[in-house]
């Protein structure tokens, strides 16, 4: 048997820090992520079980002792070790360090963060060829895309300007209308329709009334889309049974109908970059080849379930081989929705209570770095 050791890997660093720093060869101090452009920069999180320990402090060491140790056996590789954090948004903006972030916005389904910048920062936030963006999306296990303040402002008015339009034209109605429709977060036909009566009655200048009527508009305006829909799926041949797989819309059917698929066999029959779109090489070249869904934007997971929902509906496997979801998994004092705490149902009321409401998969949020990090 022969035994190989990778300098490379980030676990050849975290092993050189428990050889020079004490409190983590002792457990007191955790490494718990590391990522290595090796022979150039890393980034390593760190995190103390003791409160009274500074873990960024106890790893650089007095005057920098400790990490130049570790630097000098790696050859010159710079080190940033920043504090490790259990919320994700703090974490991401400690990992992005040096560079000042402005607001994080997750999106959970796909496993991206979109994070915001000062147009100043935006080279120091990527890093010289992409690698302190690079470093902090392996460290954090986000896809991190970057963008400024400028271009998040200029695609939110964007943004406002097309969904003013949009409920303009829906709902035939004038523009102070539209805005305060989307000022108040409604972004589609579809959230104004669905809504609580209360949600939109209770917009200032409206009354229960003036709700009804907005959302009778935009009821008839979805039922008159989809039917125009529905005549285009038809005039397309694609067949009633691929609106029968479970995740094919309307305009999703259509899609489908534009790109050849009209049939549940051939939905079954592509493969997920055949739907996501993807790049192929032809004469010694990459070359994007686009899917049939790409501008539906459909993660990966999705688009594989949607394949293996046709082939169940085409016979092809069972529905038993379908993927399961994962049992949700509760903390003491986490209830799932149905379920309750007795001591909180049958104790004293407490003096003062406060509601919180439910978010949605997408999460913004302020940038707060609570730690700066050590660069070596």
């Amino acid at each position: 048997p022969q035994v190989m050791l990778s300098r490379s890997h980030p676990g050849f660093m975290a092993k050189l820090f428990a050889q020079e720093v004490p409190e983590v060869y002792d457990g007191v101090i955790e490494i718990r992520a590391a990522a290595r452009d090796a022979g150039s920069r890393a980034k390593m999180a760190v995190l103390s079980n003791d409160s009274s320990i500074d873990p960024v402090g106890a790893c650089v060491g007095m005057r920098g002792s400790r990490v130049q140790a570790v630097v000098a056996e790696l050859q010159g590789e710079k080190i940033d070790i920043i504090q490790w954090n259990n919320d994700e948004p703090t974490f991401i903006v400690n990992a992005l360090a040096p560079a000042e972030v402005s607001k994080v916005v997750l999106d959970e389904e796909a496993d991206r963060v979109e994070v915001v910048v000062p147009d100043e920062q935006l080279s120091l936030a990527i890093g010289r060829r992409g690698q302190n963006v690079r470093l902090a999306s392996q460290l954090t296990g986000w896809q991190i895309d970057i963008i400024t303040e400028s271009q998040d402002s200029e695609r939110r008015q964007r943004e406002f300007t097309e969904r003013t339009g949009l409920f303009q034209e829906a709902l035939d109605v004038d523009e102070v209308i539209a805005q305060l429709l989307v000022t108040e977060g409604f972004a589609t036909v579809e959230d104004l329709a669905y809504a609580d009566p209360y949600e939109v009655s209770e917009i200032e200048g409206f009354d229960e009334e003036t709700a009804e009527e907005l959302q009778a508009r935009a009821r008839e305006f979805l039922d008159k889309k989809a039917a125009e829909l529905d005549a285009k799926r038809v005039e397309l041949g694609v067949e009633d049974g691929v609106l029968q797989v479970p995740g094919v819309t309307l305009a999703i059917a259509v899609a489908l109908g534009e790109g050849g698929v009209k049939t549940v066999e051939d939905l079954a029959d592509l493969a997920t970059d055949e739907i996501r779109g993807g790049y192929e090489v032809k004469n010694g070249e990459r070359v994007k080849v686009p899917g049939v869904l790409e501008s539906f934007n459909l993660a990966q997971e999705d688009a594989e379930l949607l394949i293996l929902q046709a082939r169940v509906a085409a016979g092809w496997i069972d529905a038993s081989e379908l993927p399961q979801p994962e049992p949700e998994e509760f903390e003491d004092g986490e209830f799932a929705e149905g379920e309750y705490d007795p001591d909180q149902v049958f104790g004293d009321a407490p003096a003062e209570t406060e509601a919180n409401a439910g978010g949605s998969d997408e999460t913004e949020v302020l940038a707060e770095d609570d730690s700066e990090p050590s660069n070596a």
